[in-house]
């Protein structure tokens, strides 16, 4: 094996490859085989460095060099500059936007100062391609540890780590995997939930693609601790470069003896397949993804029996999503204590998020449990896009709610979460600013669930129906002020009468909109306005004819004729023909247009 002097790491996650790092590899690769230089510089393609924001990503070790939205064009340019010259290429350098310096590593950036990876440790960093990698960063040696334990002393580690169910419900894996253990069956089951059916939400994908074999570990221990024999990944089919990236892990598994028969002498056998989810929001929960694995409609059911008793095909069955099992080799490497000192009290450890919306720095992030709403926000993510003003951010997906300014400095885990009204869920974070009318977002994420809702309960079905409707027509003008009130006390109903989680929690955002944003849907209903000027129904525009030079920019670029004026002179829009996109409003240099 050739004895490398550099490697060159590049962002292999879906992100980076829209954007063509995967060609950048290819390049990459080239360039040094014309240098002569492939025996002495090793080109991997990793997993999803977290940075989306900057990508693609590449990252020159051992010098911990940091080029951000590198193109196949820069290639040529780090080759020669960087590893031949020894020089780094300033070009691509990270821009600090406060100090406006150059920063050559992560250590420097503040998306990644406060971050502490545990599920996130080895992407980025390895190629989860190759086994030998994730070996040679203690990968199945806590595997190899437990197998020399007895599974009660093993399912113990994980209770006393305080280790808390990473998909939304935060039960504590520990209790889980004993209640499993306890059940007597001939057969049992082992799932990985890698459903992930949060808008924006990527992390179960992240880790798959990036570390696959950390998931593949921890079933096999939880199978060795609840004497389960098969294990199973439910993976929706829109991912596929984690579903070929996991085939690979999987085949690579088992040439070592690290799944199969006999895994390591120990006498356990334990296997893993691959399921096929269709991307229903619905069967993220676990009876409803049992249901579809098992070829039937992906419908929730009455629990109890939960399925630790009675799950696939009727035998116990543990079910935990990725990045929960991602956890587990750590807690086992490293020791209980070691993972009880991150995090909370009632929330130990770190979470993963998928920062999107309106904030500076878009990506994934892992923190500790007990961090703020504001350090995430304003610290990691950058702030808010263009100068704007932070208006809410909502946690936990469409099953979640959405937290004001005055939320910001609420400790992140799960029980700081539901007290002020939202939730932390699989993981989804989404910033808004001023610009967005928190009555629409409700309405967007209510469309969203009554999309995905299977239908089964009339509380989820119908109640959510109403719900929107009563929404469509606040948004549209025609709302009154007792349509509020109906909200709160249908909101209600549905969240005590549902049958699952997805509809117990889905007027959440509507309730949490109501509880923090009660002004903004009385300019809906009695002033017939949106604040926020998003209510097509509830805006138009006008041109302020002392401030307008008569540029023509916005009738040049009106869609639809719309707007008249003679050049040099005031112009006007027909309202009647009006479909009020914005676009005047946007290109405007002269701020002549305003928003009525």
């Amino acid at each position: 094996m050739a004895d490398y002097k550099m490697h060159i790491l590049v962002c292999g996650g879906t992100g980076c490859r829209a954007s063509q790092s995967d060609k950048i590899v290819e390049t990459f690769k080239t360039e040094l085989e014309m240098h002569g230089l492939d025996d002495e510089v090793k080109v991997v393609a990793t997993g999803c460095f977290g940075f989306c924001e900057k990508g693609p990503i590449v990252k020159i070790i051992p010098d911990n060099t940091f080029y951000v939205q590198a193109g196949v064009v820069d290639v040529k340019d780090i080759v020669e500059e960087h590893i031949i010259k020894g020089r780094p290429l300033k070009r691509l350098l990270y821009h600090d936007p406060a100090t406006k310096s150059q920063v050559t590593d992560t250590a420097h950036i503040d998306f990644y100062k406060k971050q502490v990876r545990i599920a996130l440790r080895n992407c980025g960093f390895i190629n989860p391609e190759n086994i030998e990698e994730y070996i040679a960063r203690d990968g199945y040696a806590a595997l190899g540890s437990v197998l020399e334990m007895k599974p009660s002393e093993a399912t113990q580690m994980v209770k006393d780590s305080g280790l808390r169910g990473r998909g939304g419900g935060g039960f504590p894996t520990g209790l889980k995997w004993e209640i499993t253990a306890k059940e007597k069956s001939d057969q049992k089951y082992v799932v990985c939930n890698a459903d992930e059916g949060d808008p924006g939400a990527f992390m179960d994908r992240s880790i798959l693609e990036g570390d696959p074999h950390s998931v593949i570990e921890a079933m096999a221990i939880c199978g060795y601790c609840i004497g389960a024999g098969k294990g199973l990944v439910y993976i929706r089919a829109e991912y596929p470069l984690a579903i070929n990236r996991l085939k690979i892990a999987l085949n690579q598994a088992r040439e070592f003896g690290l799944l199969g028969n006999d895994i390591l002498g120990s006498g356990f056998d334990f296997d893993i397949d691959i399921r096929y989810g269709a991307g229903a929001f619905v069967c993220g929960e676990e009876t409803a993804l049992i249901h579809s694995m098992e070829g039937y409609r992906g419908e929730p059911t009455v629990k109890p029996p939960f399925p630790s008793v009675s799950g696939y095909l009727g035998k116990p069955t543990n079910v935990n999503n990725v990045e929960t099992f991602a956890n587990i080799p750590v807690i086992f490497n490293k020791g209980v204590e070691w993972f009880k000192s991150i995090g909370t009290e009632n929330s130990r450890g770190t979470k993963v998020f998928a920062l999107a919306g309106k904030v500076n720095n878009v990506g994934l992030i892992e923190v500790p449990m007990g961090i703020t709403l504001r350090e995430v926000i304003f610290d990691i993510g950058g702030g808010i896009r263009g100068g704007k003003k932070f208006k809410a951010v909502q946690t936990g997906g469409p099953s979640g709610g959405c937290l004001t300014e005055q939320h910001l400095d609420t400790p992140i885990d799960y029980d700081n979460l539901i007290a002020v009204g939202s939730m932390m869920g699989s993981g989804g974070m989404i910033v808004m600013d001023e610009d967005d009318c928190m009555v629409s977002i409700a309405k967007f994420y209510l469309e969203f669930t009554l999309d995905e809702s299977c239908g089964k309960c009339t509380p989820c079905r119908i109640g959510n129906k109403r719900l929107h409707e009563i929404l469509v027509k606040i948004t549209s003008g025609n709302g009154i002020e007792e349509d509020i009130e109906r909200l709160r006390v249908l909101g209600n109903v549905i969240k005590e009468t549902s049958l699952c989680g997805l509809g117990q929690t889905s007027p959440n955002p509507v309730l949490s909109t109501l509880d923090n944003f009660y002004d903004e849907y009385l300019a809906h209903v009695n002033d017939k306005k949106c604040p926020a000027g998003q209510c097509k129904d509830l805006v138009h525009y006008e041109i302020n004819a002392n401030a307008c030079t008569g540029c023509t920019l916005c009738f040049r670029n009106c869609p639809v004729g719309a707007i008249s004026g003679e050049k040099k002179m005031p112009h006007y829009i027909d309202q009647s023909l009006c479909i009020k996109c914005g676009v005047c409003f946007e290109k405007c240099r002269f701020k002549a247009i305003s928003i009525v």
